[in-house]
């Protein structure tokens, strides 16, 4: 059976790609009934899936050593090239809006097709190529940098995950001490990483103003494929955060605060929920593969096989390594039909969260590329694919005891509230971002400013401890979204929702609730975001009264748990 590392690499040849593109152009153009179109959008998703393979597997094994010459090589060579590809692709989109069998086509492939099509040509353009290749260089300077992080600490050598685990150590003065080291990281570079960020601000401006828009926002927003919602009803969706949501989160960690035994809660203390120790998985990798095996087989048919495959198929990368990327993620190798799913394990409970959230994008990718005709639908818009991840960490509740025994009901507490008050500091980060683009003049310092009075509207009772870089507003930093995916965070509050009716629905009818999620799954990228809401019978998020209604049934089941009795 062939695995991961079988999977065969070589660079795309940039000639013969202008060749084959611009052959599928002119055959577009040139198609004379509507199945001479299908077939030439056939041989298109055939070339995109080759094109699509070699690119991820490039960027998959370069994340995985960010030292590794070869595929240093490689990502660069696509931070060059995939802006060119980019650009070549944009004379088919035109040809295929152009096709007078428009609607024979979408009767075949949806009408989303043409949706995403007029999407490239809204936000790309041949002048862009120069700025996107500059955009994709110090992207990979960031992650370079952020995968450098070396601290000695409590006798080994850690990164920053590796440091994430001792801010859930019983000692206080240990979590302190793991905050301060962690910060320190972002002190030591705090120069360098203002300089990339301040030039990747300007960058995006600049390519909105080559595409004729005032400010980078509106061509973030078509980079991000929103098509049904705007930068103000996401502004409406931030205002119901604070309205509902932030207070609970204040007294949820009122309740940590008494729990723990502390007068004040700081930033160090936030991961610790427990005296008696936070839930932590009770094995090792090879042990958490296991649990999750076995629970995947349990939870479904479905979700078995596609469980099984990625184990069969070597597809889980997840222990911490020296010049690994930080932070975990899930993508797709298109020819091999393979999700591929990517962490860094610290022995804490986010470990069970990788098997769980990460496994929900990759179940969605598995579903999706085995029911749809296109490669562009097996995933969807971001906000549409953080509630495929997010519901799987709620559905798969029933198992967590394979992963941490008598220590359950302390990770299902934990989990849930972790989920909730995580949607403040999600839509501050959001916040944030409109702020800094629509004010791309702004010196590093007035950006980190910016931050501080965000949080106090957001974070309102967070504490650093008189950490003097975290209390000017230096927390930005360590969030990588902000650096390599503008507009890329509000997504996950978005989901939040509609992960919560799930788990609200899973409590009333969880078979019906699964059938609704595993249609979602299936439909991947095929319709726009509220249209996939309404597939799943799903609530949009921006209406008056969405959001109170959507914690509900959180809040109920944090409000009936007696958290302190869920510690010795």
């Amino acid at each position: 059976m062939q695995k991961f590392s079988d999977y065969k690499y070589e660079r795309p040849d940039l000639d013969a790609v202008r060749e084959t593109v611009s052959a599928l152009t002119d055959a577009m153009h040139n198609a004379r009934t509507p199945d001479e179109a299908a077939a030439v959008i056939e041989r298109n998703a055939a070339f995109t899936k080759r094109l699509a393979t070699l690119a991820t597997l490039a960027e998959i094994r370069f994340t995985l050593n960010t030292e590794d010459s070869f595929y240093k090589a490689e990502k660069e060579f696509f931070d060059e090239a995939s802006p060119v590809i980019d650009s070549l692709s944009l004379a088919y989109s035109k040809a295929l809006l152009a096709s007078p069998f428009r609607t024979q086509l979408a009767q075949t492939y949806g009408q989303q097709m043409f949706i995403n099509a007029e999407l490239s040509v809204k936000r790309m353009s041949p002048a862009l190529v120069p700025f996107m290749q500059e955009e994709n260089r110090l992207c990979s300077e960031y992650q370079a940098l952020a995968a450098s992080c070396k601290v000695e600490f409590n006798g080994e050598i850690c990164n920053n995950y590796g440091l994430l685990k001792y801010m859930e150590s019983p000692d206080r003065a240990v979590r302190k001490a793991a905050f301060e080291a962690w910060a320190g990281f972002f002190i030591e570079n705090e120069a360098k990483l203002d300089e990339i960020y301040d030039k990747l601000v300007h960058l995006r401006h600049e390519m909105a103003k080559a595409m004729g828009y005032k400010t980078f926002t509106p061509l973030g927003y078509l980079n991000m494929g929103r098509t049904d919602y705007d930068a103000e009803d996401v502004a409406r969706f931030r205002a119901q955060v604070v309205e509902h949501i932030v207070p609970a989160c204040v007294e949820l960690r009122r309740r940590q605060a008494k729990r723990i035994g502390v007068d004040k809660l700081h930033y160090y203390d936030e991961s610790y929920s427990f005296t008696d120790g936070n839930a932590v998985p009770q094995g090792d990798r090879d042990f958490m593969v296991a649990c999750a095996q076995k629970m995947y087989r349990a939870l479904s048919t479905e979700t078995g096989e596609f469980f099984d495959f990625m184990v069969d198929h070597a597809l889980l990368e997840l222990e911490t390594k020296p010049n690994k990327a930080v932070g975990g993620y899930c993508t797709f190798i298109p020819e091999y039909d393979s999700p591929f799913i990517f962490s860094n394990f610290n022995g804490t409970s986010a470990d069970a969260g990788v098997l769980t959230h990460e496994a929900g994008h990759a179940f969605e990718a598995f579903c999706a590329s085995r029911h749809q005709k296109i490669p562009e639908y097996y995933f969807s818009t971001s906000e549409a694919n953080e509630i495929h991840s997010m519901s799987m960490e709620f559905f798969t509740y029933p198992w967590m005891d394979l992963f941490f025994g008598a220590q359950t009901a302390k990770y299902k507490f934990s989990h849930m509230a972790d989920a909730l008050t995580f949607i403040p500091y999600g839509v501050c980060v959001d916040e944030f971002q409109h702020i800094v683009y629509e004010n791309p003049n702004m010196t590093p310092a007035e950006r980190t400013a910016v931050w501080k009075a965000l949080e106090k509207k957001y974070l309102p009772d967070r504490s650093y401890d008189g950490n003097a870089f975290m209390e000017k507003g230096g927390f930005w930093m360590q969030k990588l979204h902000i650096f390599l995916s503008p507009f890329y965070y509000i997504d996950y509050t978005l989901a939040s929702m509609g992960t919560f009716e799930f788990y609200g629905r899973m409590l009333e009818n969880r078979e019906e609730a699964w059938a609704d999620y595993y249609r979602l799954c299936c439909a991947g990228g095929s319709m726009p975001y509220l249209a996939l809401l309404k597939l799943a019978r799903l609530s949009n998020p921006f209406e008056p009264g969405s959001v109170a209604r959507a914690i509900k049934p959180i809040l109920k089941t944090l409000a009936e748990t007696d958290d302190l009795a869920l510690q010795n």
